[in-house]
């Protein structure tokens, strides 16, 4: 295996602080969910398309149908997980809706059960189960500061649910397609998607200061290129397991940026609740990767 220019443990420390910026610049920024999610998609492939149509476009002519129409499914669930978890964020604190959103291993858990007819040890199951106490802690310690931050709550699982579809859809058609190919065609089609969505809510795409278009092309820049591309690089030198350990961090880093940049408090059952599905997850990870050796 080649040895890699930058150090991949780095790299991967770099990509945790970046996707930890992404609820703190939704919360900045005045402008509505689905406008928001969509520049966020349009400045990442704006960015990436001198990279893509010089290298990669010969593989289009093997993409088979199946593939265009999975692809274009991966990228509305990917729109509307944008959607739902930046719609959480004005109900919810920062610290609530990214722990809840990164029960994704949860989720993809219930999805490669149903769908892939995967069987689960007990450890595995009881795992899972710490971590949803863990979620049901914080919903109910937020319904106690308000009703809205409980809905908030709510969306933040919902948008977790649809990262997770988008999640197995990829992990499908990435055994046919490259990374790069793949990953530009599914915002592609999230950004035509959300592009409709804020034509009929008719959101306002235009005018805005010069800080809201700072917010969009930092939600493109950091959270999207320097913090899930760069995962998705360090994969060649780093297990799956580690990147997924280090993704539960997302939380801690999210809430530390928000109690600095906007003054969020903290509270026990955020605290509490968000310990133990960071707890949770890593047995259910850990054990996954016993059952792999």
């Amino acid at each position: 295996m080649e040895t890699p220019k930058i150090n991949p443990h780095g790299a991967v420390i770099l990509a945790v602080i970046s996707i930890s910026t992404s609820a703190i610049f939704v919360k900045l920024s005045a402008a509505e969910a689905g406008v928001i999610a969509f520049y966020r998609m349009l400045f990442s492939i704006l960015i990436m398309a001198p990279v893509f149509f010089p290298k990669y476009t010969k593989e289009l002519k093997g993409i088979s149908k199946k593939d265009w129409l999975y692809s274009a499914l991966a990228g509305i669930f990917l729109s509307f997980h944008f959607i739902l978890w930046f719609e959480s964020l004005e109900y919810t604190s920062v610290a609530s809706s990214t722990v809840l959103v990164t029960l994704q291993p949860l989720f993809a858990f219930f999805g490669a059960f149903i769908f892939f007819k995967e069987r689960f040890s007990f450890k595995a199951i009881a795992s899972a189960g710490i971590a949803v106490i863990g979620s049901i802690i914080i919903s109910w310690g937020d319904f106690h500061i308000s009703g809205s931050a409980l809905f908030g709550d709510m969306l933040a699982l919902a948008a977790c649910a649809l990262i997770t579809a988008y999640l197995l859809i990829g992990q499908m058609i990435r055994q046919r397609l490259s990374l790069m190919t793949y990953t530009f065609f599914v915002y592609l089609f999230s950004a035509f998607v959300l592009l409709v969505y804020v034509f009929m809510t008719q959101g306002q795409l235009y005018p805005y200061p010069p800080s809201e278009w700072i917010y969009f092309l930092s939600l493109a820049i950091l959270p999207n290129l320097l913090g899930h591309s760069v995962f998705n690089w360090a994969l060649k030198w780093i297990s799956t397991t580690v990147i997924s350990m280090a993704i539960l961090f997302e939380p801690v880093g999210a809430t530390i940026l928000a109690y600095i940049f906007l003054g969020e408090k903290v509270y026990l059952t955020q605290i509490a609740g968000g310990m133990i599905i960071i707890f949770g997850v890593s047995l259910f990870i850990r054990k996954e990767k016993e059952d792999d050796l």
